[in-house]
């Protein structure tokens, strides 16, 4: 299978906020943090899997008031921790346009992942364009599953987030996390 990774299209920050939109009507009288635009959909210029990635940051306290809203009144399945410690999975078939939805506790891995990633790409045109050269390579190879183009990104990732200033052994669980789960 191929792997579909699109050049940048400045229609993903509009989706991103449609789908904002939504979640906080969901999540009224929810207490959580801030919801985040993550990915690569978030970086301008970055090619990227045309899926909006967004994450709801939440103290602990807080995630099973956000997950039972978003499953009771937001027709988002919950597909718990997926293997990702502290970070809740959402999906939401049929509807367009695609989405991964997560529940995030504040200063967890998975957000400080996503959150480096997406500054130092903001930030650092050299990161952006050799991750983003990495990611149209690799989608022009053929995959058994979308795993194994995630667990290929691993070496050009850990690149990314060492620039993030993630320190070796934080790069070394996201090495690991992205080997075993998506």
């Amino acid at each position: 299978m191929k792997v579909i990774v699109e050049e940048y299209n400045p229609q993903w920050a509009i989706q991103f906020q449609n789908i904002k939109s939504e979640v906080e009507d969901i999540l009224r009288g929810v207490r959580y943090i801030s919801i985040e635009h993550v990915g690569s959909t978030s970086v301008p210029g970055l090619p990227a899997k045309p899926i909006i990635d967004l994450s709801v940051v939440s103290e602990a306290a807080d995630v099973s008031a956000a997950i039972e809203a978003l499953t009771s009144n937001g027709g988002y399945t919950y597909m718990g921790e997926m293997g990702i410690p502290d970070r809740h999975a959402f999906r939401k078939p049929s509807v367009l346009p695609r989405r991964n939805l997560y529940v995030s506790v504040k200063g967890c891995h998975s957000i400080r992942n996503h959150l480096g990633v997406r500054e130092v790409c903001r930030s650092d045109p050299e990161v952006r364009e050799a991750y983003g050269q990495a990611k149209l390579a690799l989608s022009e190879r053929e995959w058994n599953n979308v795993d194994e183009y995630c667990e290929a990104k691993n070496e050009i990732l850990s690149w990314v987030l060492e620039r993030a200033g993630m320190n070796s052994e934080d790069r070394k669980i996201a090495r690991q996390l992205n080997t075993t789960t998506q």
